[in-house]
Formats: C-alpha cells, sequence, structure tokens
C-alpha cells in the first residue's frame, strides 16, 4: 500500500527558532527574549534576537520549499507579534507579516499550516502569571479570535499549542526553558490544566469567529513504547500499557503520558489512574472545564524523535529493555520503531486522522570542500523512520502527513545554534543558506509520495 497520494509531505519550523527581527514592526518581548538575558541559560549565551532573519528572508525561503516541491509547510505565528502585551492591542504589521507568509505559500502551491504556540509567550503575560493564572484561557481565547479573523480563509489546519510537555516540564518544572520556573507539583499541574483549558477554549473560538472549513488540532510529544520483538504479542500488549500509563510514584511522570494531554481533548476526561493519583492537587472544580476541552481536536499531532524498547520480565510484567542504539547530536538513540507503534497506538486509542508534526535529527553538519552540506547520516535516520511510519500505514493507521523537523538550521533553545536540525544549512554569519543532500534525499521521496523509501533500501 504504501504512501497515500494525497499524503502531506511538509517541513516545520517555529516562529522564535528562525523569524528574528526580535524587537522590529511593534512586536512585543516574548518570555524567550527574556529568559536568553539570563546568565547561563542558553549555551553560549545566544539568543534568537536574529536567528534565520527569516522576517526578512522568508520569500527566498518559501522558493527553497517550492524547490524540493513541499506540499505544506507548519510554522508558528508569535503572539507578541501579532499581540504585543499578549491581550488588547493587536498590532497590524505583525498581521501583515503572516498574511504575506500564507500568500507567498499559496503562491508556490504549498499549504500553510499553523502553530498558535510554540513556546513564545508574551513577557507581559507571564508578569501577569503566565501559565499559572486561569485568566490564560481567556487571554489566548483572545488571541485565537485574531487568527481566526486574519487567516482561516486560507489557512484550513490550525494547530493550537505545540510539546505541552516541555512547555510545563521544561519551562515550569525544571526551570531550563523559559519562564525558567521550578514550581511545586501543585502548581504546575495547575500551569498544565489551564493549557489544557486554554487550548478548549481557542478551539472553539476558531470554529465559531473562522471560516467553516477550519479544522483543529494539538501536537504533543511524549515518552514513546514500542515493543522489543514486534513479533511477540505479549511485548507489544506491553509497550501499549507503558504508553498509556501513569505512574504516580514519579512527580510528574505524568507530563510524559500522551493520553493525559489527548484523553481530555478528545474523550473529554482526564485518564482515570491520573485523576485518582493527583486528585488532591488537581485545580479546584477542574471537572467542570472538561466540557470547554473535550471533543476540540479534528485531527491529532505527535512530534517524535526517539523511543524506549519495552519486553517483560519472567513474571509477565512490562520492563524497559538493553538498548545499544546509534545516538544523534543530541545524544538521542536513534529508534525508528518508535514511530511505527506511535502511530499505530495512538490511532488504536483515538481513531483520529493523524500527522507528524515533528521527526528529524540533528547532526554535526559542516561545508565540505564542495561547498555542499554532506549528511548522509540523516538521509539514513529519515529514511529509516519514514519506512517504519509507512508500516503503520500499510497496517491501517490514518497518517495523513508527515513534517520534517527541521526545514532549516535555527535556534536550539537552550543549546543555541550548535544543534543543527535542517534539510538546509544555515551561515549565522552571512544568512547563506545551503540545501543539505538531505534535502534534495527529501525532495525525491516528495516527488515519488514515498516510493523511492522501498526502492533504495
Amino acid at each position: 500500500m504504501g504512501y497515500p497520494k494525497d499524503f502531506l509531505w511538509g517541513a516545520s519550523t517555529a516562529s522564535y527558532q528562525i523569524e528574528g527581527a526580535w524587537n522590529e514592526d511593534g512586536k512585543g518581548l516574548s518570555v524567550w527574549d527574556i529568559f536568553c538575558e539570563k546568565q547561563g541559560a542558553v549555551k553560549n549565551g545566544e539568543n534568537g534576537h536574529i536567528a534565520c532573519d527569516h522576517y526578512h528572508r522568508y520569500k527566498d525561503d518559501v522558493a527553497l520549499m517550492k524547490k524540493f516541491g513541499l506540499k505544506a509547510y507548519r510554522f508558528s505565528v508569535s503572539w507578541s507579534r501579532i499581540m504585543p502585551n499578549g491581550t488588547g492591542e493587536i498590532n497590524k504589521k505583525g498581521i501583515q507579516f503572516y498574511n504575506n507568509l500564507i500568500d507567498e505559500l499559496i503562491k508556490n502551491d504549498i499549504e500553510p499550516i499553523m502553530t498558535m504556540y510554540h513556546w513564545d509567550l508574551p513577557a507581559e503575560l507571564h508578569y501577569k502569571g503566565g501559565w499559572l493564572n486561569l485568566e490564560i484561557a481567556d487571554y489566548f481565547m483572545e488571541y485565537a479570535k485574531v487568527i481566526a479573523e486574519n487567516f482561516t480563509d486560507r489557512v484550513k489546519k490550525i494547530i493550537t499549542i505545540n510539546e505541552p510537555l516541555c512547555i510545563i516540564a521544561l519551562g515550569y518544572a525544571e526551570g531550563v526553558h523559559a519562564p525558567g520556573l521550578k514550581l511545586s507539583p501543585r502548581e504546575y499541574l495547575k500551569c498544565a490544566h489551564n493549557l489544557l483549558l486554554a487550548h478548549g477554549k481557542a478551539a472553539k473560538t476558531l470554529k465559531k469567529y473562522g471560516a467553516k472549513d477550519v479544522l483543529v488540532g494539538i501536537a504533543p510529544n511524549m515518552d514513546n513504547f514500542y515493543p522489543f520483538n514486534e513479533q511477540n504479542i505479549v511485548d507489544i500488549n506491553a509497550a501499549r500499557t507503558k504508553m498509556f500509563e501513569i505512574d504516580g510514584e514519579k512527580p510528574y511522570m505524568w507530563m510524559h503520558q500522551v493520553n493525559w494531554w489527548l484523553d481530555p481533548v478528545v474523550k473529554g476526561y482526564y485518564p482515570i489512574e491520573g485523576k485518582v493519583e493527583y486528585d488532591n492537587i488537581l485545580p479546584a472544580d477542574y471537572e467542570k472545564d472538561i466540557k470547554d476541552i473535550g471533543g476540540t481536536v479534528d485531527f491529532i499531532c505527535f512530534n517524535l524523535y526517539f523511543g524506549i524498547p519495552v519486553t517483560t520480565d519472567n513474571n509477565g510484567a512490562a520492563v524497559i529493555a538493553e538498548l545499544n542504539a546509534a545516538k544523534t547530536q543530541m545524544g538521542w538513540n536513534v529508534t525508528p520503531d518508535a514511530i511505527k507503534w506511535a502511530a499505530k497506538f495512538l490511532y488504536e486509542r483515538y481513531n483520529m486522522p493523524i500527522y507528524v508534526s515533528e521527526n528529524g535529527m540533528a547532526c554535526h553538519d559542516t561545508v565540505s570542500l564542495d561547498g555542499k552540506v554532506h549528511d548522509q547520516n540523516r538521509i539514513d535516520y529519515l529514511h529509516r523512520y519514514l519506512l517504519k511510519l509507512g508500516e503503520a500505514i500499510d497496517d491501517g493507521a490514518d497518517i495523513r502527513g508527515y513534517f520534517v523537523w527541521s526545514l532549516m538550521d535555527n535556534f536550539e533553545w537552550d543549546n543555541g545554534y550548535e544543534p543543527r536540525f535542517g534539510i538546509v544549512y544555515v551561515d549565522y554569519e552571512t544568512q547563506k543558506r545551503i540545501i543539505k543532500d538531505s534535502g534534495y534525499w527529501y525532495s525525491k521521496v516528495i516527488e515519488t509520495d514515498g516510493e523511492t523509501l522501498r526502492i533504495e533500501k
């Protein structure tokens, strides 16, 4: 069967990581602008002030996408670029930038897919408590109305929030991402609930004020468990159990379980095991908010880079299997089976259209003497993962699209500019773009609707 002819082959980016123009044309500050000012917060003291200068070079970047033959481009909107304070005033120049980008994409036959929130909270909302403040859901709803009224005549798929796990765990529990807080379990659980409520209110607002055919999704990441032996039904069942198991013994492992985020928005309730474990610290009257959270997605996404193999011990209990795998520049294991089983397990549980909204590999890329970037290891990684995703489709999972992370090298949060995830190399001093070998390879995959994956293996 393989990949269907209407499969959406794309690439992803995020506003703070590529746009630059951090204080131009009326843009307000974000929490990442502030976090990068904190000594030691980001490797080499780097920031996103210029990044890839996409704000000024978007036409050239869209031309590159056209050269690849991309079917779709997933980008995020900087909330503080269109609403400098996060609420109230609307910045027309910010609106115009995204309108220009959307129009340029459509002109080049590339479908624009928008993410409303990819971690860059307006600083003024942070000063009001950020995700700890229950009013954040209403601010996000106000923001969604601006999105609906300005963009949904052309943008038909909108992802509300990217990686809630990282937003809460890294930003509010561990403090290694903006805003750099280390809250108590009760507090960061409140943040997570407010985030889900914000999604729900925004989704309903997009439907109310947007074009009738607009579709809404959310893009979680999670711990991905897969069977060590996929021919063994016992290992398969053990991996499925681990995928959706809420472990109450570890302070915030609930965040790592995808069902904590997707059960509420799809099914309209928190996982039962989670309610039992955390009922004493969940926000008061949280149940009344579920009516605004449940049933608010038309599709689901997932971001995946690596997974964890699962087998069973002599007593039949699920255990983590030993793994000797290649590693990426980030130190992440290369585990292609993870994408197959994540797709299968998610489709079994939620029975909804699915998009892989991020998948890719950071490498130690350099420009060779011939002026090119030869990243064979990335090609091998993408090839392996796409073959496995194809197997999930063959097995009946309704996978509608795949977005490589990332279109171009960019600011990689607390790691600065050292990791390179792009299929386009960026020389940050000159802003020159060089299509890597992986970019040319991915272009062939798109051109043949994945047929080259099977031919080349």
